[in-house]
């Protein structure tokens, strides 16, 4: 009888700390699929010619994190851009793929131009005008969602123990510089785009940016079972030519994960809303493997320079701040849905339009947007949405001095640019219609950021 009572304690004893060590533990499961989408697919929101051919596939490639609480899902996918509706269903279906909650889901583009866009409520509504598929392909969208999701719950299955984060950045030379060059009066002087043919405006300082590329690891032991990079900047090259591709950032990506031998890359645009590439790129050919070229030395030393501490569920955690921005006072539902009826308008005019009613509806209904950051022991990452002006993260990197702060930007897709309070009076491309937001939104923002850093 006392050797059957010992047995048993023996054994409860060995459940319970085998059931606090699984809690303690933070176990990742990484995951990765194609998301290329056929030819004669619409690319940048029908902003530019429809897909001719591929030139380098697309993918959607992120992680999932187990702690102590339901399942944590980051994603970053080779798209122009996910919003409205078309991200709360990528984020419902990742959700339901592992267990876990909307709130839980992180999604976010990179932005490249030559690739497709997403937003479902859009598409309904330009389907009742005998423009539905034009803004992008539906069914193409969802059948990616579809395999995205699948993808993840196959890799939560194989999930691995985590014993260490190493975090590490570098700087990245002559790939990112201002777009709004600004001019003595404090007014927006030139535009710098993209690919800038002008050699006077390539000449002008670099201006306001974040020079540096960080990379966060995560270590079994010795060994690296992923790596996430983060870098603020508009990824085009040269773009427009129906010719689809993940630009110099994902090929800067492939090409680290290739030579090097790392596990699988994961790479995030950070708050590059008001940076590209302009200073440093012309918009020839050849200049996108240059472009890649140095953003991939600046992932490569930033992998050299990591520092490596133990991590567990214990210093894990998962913060979301949820808020209603501003509408522009230039856009309101009425307005909008009179310009998508309008068969006088050009069809790009009139899908513009759609997009814009969507972000409209949704501020007058008040709905609310996530903001997320993942904390692991002394490194914070935010998930912000929007084509988010570089302040931000800077502003996010001083609210934390001692730690290491990275940002993902280009989540929710329906507000388009998000510029400072002071932007919007300085003129320029970002903060006139295409920002569907207010200059308010400054501070809903950083209320929003200071929440989820303390």
């Amino acid at each position: 009888m006392v050797s059957r009572i010992f047995a048993t304690l023996v054994f409860l004893f060995a459940f319970t700390s085998a059931t606090h060590a699984g809690d303690k533990a933070i176990r990742i499961a990484t995951f990765g699929t194609d998301v290329t989408p056929p030819i004669g697919t619409p690319l940048c929101d029908a902003l530019v010619v429809p897909a001719k051919e591929i030139v380098d596939p697309l993918s959607a490639r992120g992680i999932v994190l187990f702690t102590n609480d339901k399942p944590i899902v980051m994603v970053a996918v080779d798209w122009v851009g996910v919003g409205n509706s078309g991200h709360t269903a990528f984020r419902d279906a990742l959700a339901k793929a592992v267990g876990t909650t909307r709130e839980r889901v992180a999604v976010h583009c990179l932005h490249q131009h030559d690739a497709p866009g997403c937003d479902f409520e859009a598409d309904e509504l330009l389907g009742k005008y005998k423009l539905g598929g034009k803004l992008f392909d539906p069914v193409f969208a969802r059948k990616a969602i579809d395999r995205v999701a699948a993808a993840v719950a196959k890799a939560a299955k194989t999930s691995r123990t985590i014993t260490h984060i190493g975090v590490g950045k570098a700087k990245v030379e002559e790939v990112a510089s201002a777009r709004r060059v600004m001019g003595p009066d404090g007014k927006v002087k030139y535009v710098r785009y993209s690919a800038s043919k002008d050699p006077k405006i390539r000449a002008e300082p670099e201006g306001v940016i974040d020079p540096f590329v960080q990379v966060l690891v995560f270590y079994d032991g010795d060994a690296p079972v992923s790596l996430i990079s983060y870098y603020a900047t508009h990824p085009q090259s040269y773009y427009g030519r129906g010719g689809v591709s993940c630009d110099f950032p994902g090929l800067a990506r492939n090409r680290c994960e290739r030579d090097v031998g790392w596990p699988q890359h994961i790479h995030f645009n950070g708050a590059g809303g008001n940076v590209t590439a302009g200073k440093y790129n012309d918009g020839s050919v050849e200049n996108r493997m240059i472009l890649a070229d140095r953003l991939a030395t600046g992932m490569k030393a930033a992998y050299r320079n990591v520092t490596k501490e133990p991590i567990d569920a214990s210093k894990a955690s998962w913060r979301v701040a949820s808020a209603a921005l501003p509408v522009s006072k230039l856009y309101n539902t009425k307005d909008q849905l009179a310009k998508v009826a309008d068969e006088k308008l050009k069809d790009v005019d009139r899908m513009r339009a759609a997009r814009n009613y969507v972000w409209a509806r949704r501020c007058e209904a008040g709905e609310k947007i996530d903001m997320q950051c993942l904390h692991l022991g002394n490194a914070y990452v935010l998930h912000m949405p929007g084509e988010l002006f570089v302040e931000y993260q800077l502003a996010a990197q001083k609210m934390r001095s001692g730690s290491h702060v990275m940002m993902a930007a280009y989540g929710d897709y329906g507000m388009g640019y998000i510029g400072q309070a002071i932007s919007y009076t300085q003129g320029g491309y970002e903060t006139g219609p295409v920002s569907r937001v207010a200059p308010e939104v400054e501070g809903v923002l950083m209320n929003a950021m200071r929440e989820l850093l303390k």
